[in-house]
């Protein structure tokens, strides 16, 4: 593919001495320090001889007396969105709406390079910013609670990296994809900002819906009860949001017994610590749900770039 070296590092550039960046560097990087803090005023609540991991609360615990209680994960699920869709809402129609698209297609470029390009570049700075902030908050965490992490704690906060940076590279996608079909920026970004929120409801709506599928809700039977959980689930376990709550609870909280996914019988496992294996075949489907819309918006996206009608202004 020919250039798209130079569409990656051109637009990596353009990422990391943008302003926009920086913006979003700073407010990650607030909300981090914001979140340790609550965690190391916290963490005492949850930690006791019988608990066996110490460190990685730290990214989940809050502060029981704090006015304003988000835990770091918490932030990093409403941040992670913001940073995807800042990156690539305006990817494409920005380059054709100021007529450089054609420019440079002009040149010895080919036209999926120039997606690829700044797709990889996008995924490449969300990656940079989740791992600096998580490994900012293990820093810190170490210096305030005077415990380092074990081996398996290590591995569970790589494991959560990797699933961030999944998490990230949705939202990039679904951006871009937004960016290719509408013409306008402004437009691609409420169309982002209106699927986030929507996303986000789902959690509110989807109790009401499931109970709709209650005859009797004064005397539900176990049988209706197992009905409108497992439609409670399905409907939920749409949102990306959903899926990643689901994965730092097993990867980062191993030790709750109490998930929004369940640990049932069928799956031999019980209530109670998990295993770094039993965590990550846990996340398994959510990891692959988010891998697959991922490659869904960005092949869609891709199509129709491709076969668009591109004319030099």
């Amino acid at each position: 593919m020919t250039g798209l070296l130079a569409v990656f590092w051109k637009e990596l550039t353009d990422h990391f001495l943008s302003k926009r960046f920086i913006i979003l560097m700073v407010l990650v990087y607030l909300a981090g320090i914001y979140a340790i803090y609550q965690a190391s005023q916290g963490i005492r609540t949850v930690v006791t001889p019988e608990v066996q991991f110490i460190f990685i609360p730290l990214y989940w615990v809050t502060d029981p007396d704090a006015t304003i209680q988000m835990s770091f994960v918490n932030l990093l699920m409403i941040l992670i969105p913001i940073i995807g869709i800042a990156l690539g809402f305006d990817a494409i129609n920005s380059e054709r709406s100021s007529g450089n698209l054609s420019r440079i297609l002009a040149q010895p470029v080919y036209r999926d390079s120039v997606i690829n390009g700044k797709f990889m570049a996008g995924v490449i700075t969300i990656a940079v910013l989740i791992t600096s902030i998580i490994a900012l908050v293990a820093g810190m965490g170490i210096r305030m609670i005077g415990v380092p992490p074990t081996a398996e704690e290590i591995l569970r906060i790589f494991a959560f990296i990797f699933v961030s940076i999944i998490y990230g590279a949705f939202w990039m996608s679904l951006s871009v994809l937004f960016s290719v079909i509408f013409r306008r920026i402004a437009t691609a970004l409420l169309a982002s900002i209106g699927l986030f929120i929507l996303f986000f409801l789902i959690q509110v709506i989807a109790p009401f819906i499931a109970t709709a599928f209650i005859p009797d809700i004064q005397n539900p039977s176990a049988e209706m009860l197992a009905r409108a959980d497992s439609i409670y689930n399905g409907i939920v376990h749409i949102s990306p949001l959903v899926l990643y709550n689901d994965s730092y609870l097993a990867l980062l909280a191993p030790e709750l017994d109490t998930m929004i996914f369940s640990l049932s019988a069928s799956s031999g496992i019980t209530p109670g610590p998990l295993s770094l294996v039993q965590s990550l075949l846990n996340i398994w489907p959510q990891t692959i749900s988010l891998i697959a819309l991922t490659a869904i918006c960005f092949a869609i996206s891709y199509i129709l770039f491709i076969r668009e009608e591109i004319r030099s202004t």
